[in-house]
């Protein structure tokens, strides 16, 4: 078969076009500025990318043209399609499809389907259940958004019958407005969190909690669902209607717990103690990831202590608190290092979290928050005002001001002097090695690539 994917260098997209040539299909593909690392992945697969959605890629003649949600139907300010392809699939009448409904159809079909939804830590729980299945035997295929440093790729198809995706809410496509990951039919369901994110396509949390809702539907009688305990809006989607198992996670009552602290903690299930982990992760958030995934993999017949012991190999997933440059600054007495940080935060609570695991793990150390406002909830200003409360636990704050419909200035005045903006990257990098001293950690939050602030600041402290 030969797919023609329409947006193939989104995480996602270029993830399934991976897989179906694995699978031994002929893929080609199209994005708007055809960017690495993922176009370089892609061309290294042997598959042939073009620039742009003109309409000429018609007389590819694929089999059938499996369309990204990034595309629509929006015309530019002069009033001509902006995305010409679709509008020549249309006219022509070919065969399209969705991502989403192409892998269910052609990866998915017949495999136990492992899904990890929510707001935050889909990612991070996604590889770690995905590590122990792999630790175990099982030889998972998988699907992540992301790519785990224990596999270095973000997909394969994989040898056994489990199948372990990242299951996103976020619409299918322009002709298909439901989540992802209605289409995955998984056995095996983690709810990990629910908040309201998706402000561009979501009216409020109540048309999300319907479409986790839709997902719990899915799932026969003989599956599971791995939900956290600690998420009233969980609770409110379960309310409307559950027909599966049901194993919970996050509080003492839950059938897995925690104590200890989050780097060493023994797990208990149903109030007795099953499993100790000792790994280099930190984060109360990283905690409750780890009892999701042992749960989940419990139900696929690993055992909690085998699956402790896979957790304590795990390496995390790049952007995830990942080093990207130590500098020394000259301090009192010795040089001491500067420790520059990126990762994918970009909702309030993931920045929240994000620098509270920072902080657990530097202890009185300063800690300099730079975020980005880039996804779409973010540039409409929808959560603006709990960005304050997010970056409570950093010393200082540097933000990203430009290209916002909303002034980042005056939302964060409650900050005070702990808080700057600037409106482009260059300024901002330059604000924050104003400010840096020897042994401070600079945590650089977006999920985008940041314009390279983080090398930005590197090479100006490497300056002096």
């Amino acid at each position: 078969m030969h797919i023609h994917i329409l947006g193939i260098c989104g995480t996602f997209m270029g993830g399934l076009a991976a897989l179906a040539r694995e699978a031994g299909h002929r893929v080609t593909g199209c994005d708007a500025g055809v960017y690495p690392p993922m176009s370089d992945q892609l061309r290294a697969l042997g598959i042939d990318l073009i620039e742009g959605f003109g309409a000429d890629q018609l007389a590819l003649r694929p089999d059938v043209f499996v369309v990204g949600n990034t595309v629509s139907r929006s015309r530019t300010d002069s009033g001509s399609p902006k995305f010409p392809l679709i509008e020549a699939i249309l006219d022509a009448g070919v065969p399209y499809t969705s991502g989403p409904q192409w892998l269910a159809e052609h990866v998915l079909q017949g495999r136990h389907v492992l899904a990890v939804a929510g707001t935050h830590g889909k990612t991070t729980t996604t590889s770690m259940l995905t590590w122990i299945l792999e630790r175990a035997g099982l030889r998972p295929g998988f699907l992540v958004g992301g790519v785990p440093l224990n596999f270095g790729v973000s997909a394969r198809l994989g040898a056994g019958s489990a199948f372990v995706i990242e299951a996103d809410e976020y619409d299918t496509a322009f002709f298909d407005k439901r989540s992802k990951f209605v289409h995955y039919r998984p056995r095996t369901a983690v709810l990990n969190n629910l908040e309201f994110d998706h402000a561009d396509i979501f009216d409020n949390l109540a048309a999300i909690e319907r479409q986790f809702h839709h997902l719990v539907r899915t799932i026969p009688s003989g599956g599971r669902i791995v939900v956290n305990s600690l998420e009233e809006s969980l609770a409110r989607v379960l309310h409307q209607g559950c027909w599966s198992q049901m194993r919970s996670f996050g509080t003492p009552a839950s059938d897995f717990s925690a104590v200890g602290e989050p780097h060493d903690f023994s797990v208990l299930q149903s109030g007795q103690s099953v499993a100790r982990l000792q790994w280099g992760l930190g984060g109360v958030h990283n905690q409750l990831n780890a009892l999701a995934a042992i749960a989940a993999a419990e139900h696929v017949g690993v055992a909690p202590a085998d699956a402790a012991l896979a957790l304590a190999s795990f390496q995390n997933v790049k952007r995830r608190m990942e080093v990207r440059a130590s500098v020394a600054l000259r301090g009192a007495t010795a040089a001491v290092p500067v420790t520059i940080y990126d990762d994918f935060a970009h909702h309030p609570t993931a920045i929240r979290t994000t620098v509270n695991g920072l902080r657990r793990q530097v202890g009185s150390a300063r800690i300099l928050a730079v975020f980005e406002p880039r996804s779409n909830t973010m540039k409409l200003g929808t959560m603006k005002a709990q960005l304050p409360w997010s970056l409570e636990e950093a010393d200082l704050a540097f933000c990203h001001g430009g290209g916002l419909g909303w002034d980042a200035t005056e939302t964060l005045l409650p900050m005070g002097a702990k808080a700057q903006v600037a409106p482009d990257i260059d300024t901002l990098a330059a604000m924050v090695c104003a400010q840096a001293r020897a042994g401070d950690h600079i945590l650089c939050m977006s999920n985008g690539g940041f314009g390279g602030i983080h090398d930005k600041i590197a090479a100006l402290l490497r300056a002096g």
